[in-house]
């Protein structure tokens, strides 16, 4: 159940994800999570969009340094503890997080975590086993 995630790689210079959000919603396609990290000279602008498949045409056609990577989608527990639920349990089974980020809108009252972890069907399993939501395909339509 993992979502797909694209990463692009950006000149760490003024204007430049204004540009690519910007050329994404020309072609209709909306972030629904995004993260954006920089470097000295570039940035990292991790999405997860509504239609990965035509953003990465998108992109490869105006030339963009990208590329498409499965990550999970998980509800974070409303409760006390609730990130804990996640992030215990996947350090315990010694799955590293390299990353972590969440969506910009919700399904119901839980917010979605985006996890870039180095055993994607390992941490699959031991987030259902503790009773963590995973979020499918229906991310593409929040």
């Amino acid at each position: 159940m993992a979502v797909k995630q694209i990463s692009v790689l950006l000149d760490n210079t003024p204007g430049m994800l204004s540009k690519l959000t910007d050329i994404l919603d020309k072609e209709d396609i909306t972030a629904k999570a995004i993260l954006a990290a920089s470097a000295v000279e570039r940035s990292t602008v991790r999405l997860v969009v509504n239609d990965p498949e035509r953003a990465a045409a998108v992109l490869e056609s105006f030339h963009f340094n990208y590329e498409v990577t499965p990550v999970l989608a998980a509800e974070i527990p409303l409760h006390p503890g609730g990130m804990n639920a996640i992030l215990k349990n996947l350090a315990q089974a010694d799955i590293n997080i390299h990353y972590l980020y969440t969506t910009i809108n919700r399904i119901g009252e839980e917010t979605i975590v985006i996890l870039g972890v180095d055993k994607i069907e390992e941490a699959k399993k031991v987030l259902q086993q503790n009773w963590v939501h995973l979020i499918g395909d229906e991310i593409y339509s929040l």
